[in-house]
């Protein structure tokens, strides 16, 4: 609860500062406001003990359970709130034209961030749709937030009819589960999801959440207004959707699954493996004709959204978390890394072009190079984050397969694995289109002297670092929820 305060009155002091016209002083404080609360949390998350039981709360009971400090949540909001950092400081070159407006760009962002925390650190279904909302109206606002530009009103209308169509599904589930269990509480309704005369209409329910959620993530088949919304949204907000929203979605549709249903249904798995088999072709092969650098990467966002969707096949929770963070980390640091190459070569004129890249390699190598590493991560190419994250993932699907007592969960595994595999070596292709055009073709004729804001920069480097340091030491971002694992065996020890 201490750190949802801490970054909402982050929130509130932007906006105060923009009355005392102390406008310099607004990203500063922000982000070194977030930097301590980074640090404060993974603290929390790196401290040893029995409090740190995957499923039990630290401070649940405190809050009524409305709010719980697991593991997950506390590594899953390091993230965030990291993403948060590389996003705010590439506010001010971004919106130089609107500095009246920046407390509130910065001060949305602060509040869009409460709501993807709220979206993971839930132990009750009330608090989970206030922080769906309150991220999801965060976007809204943010995709049309250039009145003057056609494309921006467009997206910010799609969006919010699409979204609010999702958040109505969202809350006729909640309804329906409440009906079926009487409380909002998930340790309440996790309880009595055993139960064997549970009401039909709590299966409903939960299948209204996934759809919504699965909206939210932009998997197939709910994933028609990513496209339209991610090339006409200011490309800033574009970056906010593929990495920060994108992965608050997925970390939260996998808590929601296991917090509703402790054992889910091979129905529903089987389910999901359509949808992610679906997401990771469908995504990557209409990402192979797109000209458009953020519509390819609003279509490399679905194909990510299907990797990230086979967690579900895993069998042990806290290896299934493992896996997602460490993906979840490796594609939204890539993801930051390229929009901020794409911000330094295209800035706010809304022709994120191809042939813009012409040369790139040429009139400025660093950013080539950044943003050559950051797609080959994506793409899954050894030694980058990517690589480990996904080879993580298959082999553990497989593995889990083999062991399969049963021909069809091996059929099922290798079914899965091998489209993963295809589709990501169908993503090499439109990749390297792109870098392609940095390195083969030469720079356009009538392009400007490309001069790049400090911001910029910094967030491209800082990010490609951590691609890199991520690649070679995988554990750095895994850690945070896999010595969950130990702390656990040693309290069933009796160790401590």
């Amino acid at each position: 609860m201490e750190i949802l305060i801490a970054i909402a009155g982050l929130g509130i002091i932007c906006l105060i500062a923009e009355i005392f016209n102390a406008r310099k002083a607004i990203v500063p404080i922000s982000i070194v406001g977030l930097i301590a609360v980074l640090v404060y949390t993974v603290g929390r998350c790196l401290k040893g003990g029995k409090e740190f039981i995957s499923g039990l709360a630290m401070d649940g009971k405190g809050y009524f359970n409305m709010l719980v400090s697991d593991k997950y949540s506390l590594a899953f909001s390091s993230l965030f709130i990291l993403l948060a950092i590389f996003l705010i400081a590439l506010s001010p070159d971004f919106h130089k034209n609107h500095k009246p407006k920046l407390s509130d760009f910065v001060a949305t962002k602060l509040f869009l961030l409460t709501g993807a925390i709220a979206m993971v650190a839930f132990g009750n279904l009330s608090m989970f749709f206030l922080g769906i909302e309150v991220l999801s109206i965060s976007l809204y606002v943010l995709a049309a937030s250039e009145p003057k530009n056609l494309k921006s009103n467009e997206a910010g209308m799609k969006y919010f009819l699409m979204g609010a169509f999702a958040s109505g599904l969202i809350l006729f589930g909640i309804a329906l589960i409440y009906g079926a269990t009487g409380s909002f509480d998930t340790a309440v309704i996790q309880t009595k999801a055993l139960s064997p005369d549970l009401p039909k209409w709590f299966s409903i329910g939960f299948v209204l959440l996934s759809i919504g959620l699965l909206f939210k993530i932009a998997a197939v088949p709910f994933h028609f207004w990513a496209p339209d919304v991610y090339e006409g949204s200011p490309a800033l907000t574009t970056a906010t959707m593929s990495t920060l929203a994108k992965v608050a979605a997925i970390a939260a549709f996998f808590k929601l699954a296991y917090a509703l249903n402790p054992v889910l249904s091979g129905r529903f798995i089987t389910i999901i493996n359509v949808v992610a088999i679906a997401s990771m072709l469908i995504g990557n092969l209409v990402a192979l004709k797109q000209t458009n650098v953020k519509r390819m990467l609003a279509f490399s966002g679905i194909s990510h959204a299907g990797y990230m969707l086979l967690i579900f096949q895993l069998h042990g929770l806290t290896a299934a978390q493992s896996n997602l963070f460490f993906y979840a980390v490796a594609y939204s640091i890539a993801g930051i890394a390229a929009f901020a190459v794409v911000l330094s070569v295209c800035g706010n004129k809304g022709d994120e072009q191809i042939f813009n890249f012409n040369g790139l390699g040429k009139t400025n190598p660093v950013l080539a190079l950044v943003l050559t590493c950051a797609l080959l991560s994506m793409a899954g190419i050894p030694v980058f984050a990517g690589f480990f994250a996904k080879f993580n993932l298959f082999s553990q699907v497989l593995s889990k397969g083999m062991n399969s007592p049963s021909a069809q969960g091996i059929i099922t595994a290798l079914i899965l694995v091998i489209a993963a595999v295809v589709s990501s070596i169908i993503s090499v292709g439109y990749y390297f289109k792109l870098i392609i055009a940095m390195y083969s073709k030469e720079p356009n004729e009538d392009s400007q002297p490309l001069v790049v804001p400090f911001a910029y920069k910094a967030v491209a480097i800082v990010s490609f670092v951590l691609i890199i340091a991520i690649g070679l030491w995988p554990d750095l971002a895994s850690s945070l929820i896999r010595r969950t694992v130990l702390v656990e065996n040693m309290i069933k020890n009796k160790i401590i």
